[in-house]
């Protein structure tokens, strides 16, 4: 079974300095249905405006993965960290029994990410902070695995029993995943157009997948960039 959340169904706000599409419930955006899927609870795409961003706020219990797309992130946190983030980087924060950090978009462009929660196994875990680079020659024509939580082949850890897969296809390169007994899966197309079980998804859709044990997924764009969520 595969339910497509249509890019365009999501919900929007536009600040000026952001303008964002809430894949799930967020902010002012409530949608009673779309609270999350599984232990995935948001999908923010955001485009934070040049020299603009979040001040300092507090987070916790919750796993965070900031995904750049575009442009660059500059992080402080109460952790002492300090560091930008760049496009195939991914950022896990593990908020646990409290976090505050701070966000700002490059001084000269526009950034585009996704902010991306999942629920955390267990509550008060002790707050950390993780950020690796993945290079583009390892997700293309593959389902490369960035976040993991034994943080398996050199991915992020998450403290939850979530997979996620990162992959760049070329127009008809095809990737397959198998889905164990009572897994689901949440896919997310950053650019291009996928062919999945019948259906086509452009940049922006999502796909909530259970009950299916292959998934097939095809490109039909000169260049396709998704993530795929493997969940319990």
């Amino acid at each position: 079974m595969i339910k497509i959340r249509r890019s365009k169904e999501r919900g929007h706000a536009n600040y000026g300095w952001l303008d964002t599409n809430y894949t799930f419930s967020f902010s002012n955006y409530y949608d009673p249905r779309f609270m999350g899927f599984r232990d995935l609870r948001v999908i923010n795409e955001d485009f934070i405006a040049p020299d603009q961003g979040f001040p300092t706020h507090g987070h916790r219990d919750m796993e965070i993965i900031t995904y750049v797309i575009a442009g660059e992130l500059s992080h402080k946190d109460s952790m002492g960290n300090g560091t930008t983030i760049l496009p195939n980087e991914v950022q896990r924060m593990t908020a646990g029994t409290g976090v505050l950090h701070s966000e700002y978009s490059s001084p000269t462009d526009k950034t585009h990410l996704l902010q991306i929660w999942i629920l955390p196994e267990e509550e008060n875990l002790t707050p950390g902070y993780e950020q690796t680079y993945f290079a583009p020659e390892d997700k293309k024509g593959k389902l490369k695995l960035v976040a993991s939580r034994a943080g398996t082949d050199g991915s992020v850890t998450i403290h939850q029993d979530v997979n996620l897969y990162s992959s760049i296809l070329a127009k008809d390169e095809e990737v397959s995943h198998e889905l164990a007994e009572n897994r689901h899966a949440w896919i997310q197309v950053i650019k291009g157009e996928i062919f999945l079980k019948g259906d086509v998804l452009s940049a922006g859709d999502g796909a909530a997948v259970s009950e299916e044990t292959l998934l097939k997924i095809k490109s039909l764009a000169d260049e396709t960039e998704f993530l795929l969520f493997d969940l319990n």
